[in-house]
Formats: C-alpha cells, structure tokens, sequence
C-alpha cells in the first residue's frame, strides 16, 4: 500500500513545514530521504503531491484533498501508539465502578471527565449498587472500585481513600399522619412505630444499620425508588441533602425536625478497592483524581 504511517508522517511534515529541507530537519533526517520519500509515495498513487517547479515545493490540489484524511489517519496512529504504551504500563480495558445509590448525586463524575481525556480508549462501566451489592461486587471481581458511605468496621482486605462528606436527613411527605397530625418537632422514637423506608442489598438482608429506626421498613434497592415512596406518604426515610433539598423548599416533602437529636447524620464517603487485586492504570488514576478533588 501507498500510504503507510511512515510516508503518512513525510507527508504531513512537508505540508506542515514547506520544504524538504525544513521537513527532514522536523523529522531528523536528511533531505534527500524525505524527497525520496515523497517521490516513491507519488510514484505508488500516481499522482503528483507537490509542484516543484518554484524554490520550494508547492501541494498540488490533490495533496490538499488528501490532508484531512492523512491528518485523520496521523491521528489514530498517535492514539493508538498512546494505548499500546499505555496497556504495556499496565492501562485495563475497562475501569468498572459500583456507586451506592444515595452517592449518585456525589462529584464522581468530573473526575472521570480528566480520565476520558487522558485514557480516550478506556472503557468504563458505572453501577449503581446497595452499599452491601457494591462491596460483594467488589470482592468478587466484578468491579475495581467502590464509591461507598464510610463502613462501620474496618475489612481487612480492603483498602479505601477518603474523598468526601454527605448530609443525610429524614424526611417524610405533607400527607404523612405524623405531618397531619401536626407532629413537626418528633424525638426519633417516635418514629420506631412508623414504616421506614430503606435501600438495602437486593438480597433483601443488607442494610446500613446506622439508618435503620423503624420496626416494620420496607425496602428498596435505589434511592430514587425509596423518594417516590416517601413522597406517597407510605413511610419516611433518610436520604441525600443534595437529592431532597429541592423538593423540601417546594414543600413536596417535609424535612423532620428533632427535639432530641440533630436530624443531619454526615457521613463519610470512600472509593473502596481489594487490597487482593491489583489496580490497573486507570483505576490508579481515578483514586488520585477524586482524591485532587477533594481538596
């Protein structure tokens, strides 16, 4: 074939530099190769690439029709050469990340915006997982990091970076019997006989305990599926700041306010990976990006 990434490169240089002489220099050759060059290459297409009847060579009209495709081609030849350097530094194929869904409202995904750039050719996956789903998912291998409220107890076959804080809050709906009866200023027990709503595990058996009140709950596996029950009215729940603010200043819902105890629990938030794996270059890159962003 005529072109190659070898002549594709003499003959951007030359369009780029105007000259033989400046391209070989451009390139760290002698002239008289890259004029060679250019000579074989129009030789195999039978066109004529350069009028070099003046001082310097000119592109013809065919060289100017075929520059947008050469520079396409340069390109993906510097974006393919940029992944085979990458994958040999240890770059995965895809970077899989399992989200708590009370967490999707977190600023994850800027970061992943800075890794796009860097690794065009990474394929990422982002899930949204209980908490408990998200740190099996984790052992098992099916994902490389898990973006995760702060755990109760250490596990030592993880390892985590701290990245960010969450205001988490009770609120029910105005049509709640505890709204209608009046009962704005509760103490949390009152609220040990009405039905909570939590996200738990799709299993069912997992929940975070530290936001687990009520006696009866039902459950769901997203915070979104918890919201719209809540504002049936078919129980309360505790749930993202950020995610229930809008609808608390619209009075679609009602942010409970405690006689006992402050209805705001801040909560830490980790990206999480197995100590028993190790990480790819992009996972690396991302726990470095959230951990920049933070600060």
């Amino acid at each position: 074939m005529a072109f190659s990434s070898d002549s594709v490169q003499l003959f951007l240089a030359v369009l780029d530099h105007g000259s033989f002489s400046a391209a070989a220099r451009a390139l760290g050759r002698v002239p008289s190769a890259v004029s060679m060059g250019i000579a074989q290459l129009e030789a195999e297409l039978d066109l004529v690439l350069f009028d070099r009847r003046g001082r310097e060579p000119r592109p013809t009209d065919a060289a100017r029709t075929l520059e947008p495709q050469a520079r396409q081609l340069a390109s993906q030849l510097r974006q393919l050469q940029a992944h085979a350097l990458a994958l040999h530094q240890g770059l995965e194929r895809r970077l899989a990340i399992a989200i708590a869904p009370e967490l999707m409202s977190a600023p994850w995904s800027a970061p992943l915006a800075v890794l796009a750039r860097e690794f065009p050719a990474l394929d990422v996956e982002v899930l949204s997982a209980p908490q408990a789903d998200a740190l099996r998912m984790l052992h098992e291998g099916c994902v490389h990091l898990a973006l995760v409220f702060e755990r109760e107890r250490l596990d030592e076959r993880e390892a985590f970076q701290e990245v960010s804080s969450d205001l988490v809050v009770a609120v029910l709906a105005p049509s709640h019997p505890l709204v209608q009866q009046g009962a704005r200023r509760l103490r949390l027990e009152d609220l040990i006989d009405a039905r909570q709503i939590v996200v738990a595990s799709r299993d069912g058996r997992h929940s975070d305990p530290r936001f687990v009140v009520s006696r009866q709950t039902w459950r769901t596996d997203s915070q979104l599926a918890t919201l719209s029950l809540v504002q049936a009215g078919l129980g309360w729940a505790y749930l993202p700041r950020s995610l229930v603010q809008p609808l608390v200043a619209a009075g679609a819902l009602v942010e409970i306010v405690f006689d006992n105890i402050s209805n705001q629990l801040r909560l830490w938030v980790d990206v999480v990976w197995s100590r028993e794996r190790p990480l790819g270059l992009g996972a690396q890159r991302y726990i470095e990006l959230m951990r920049e962003a933070r600060t």
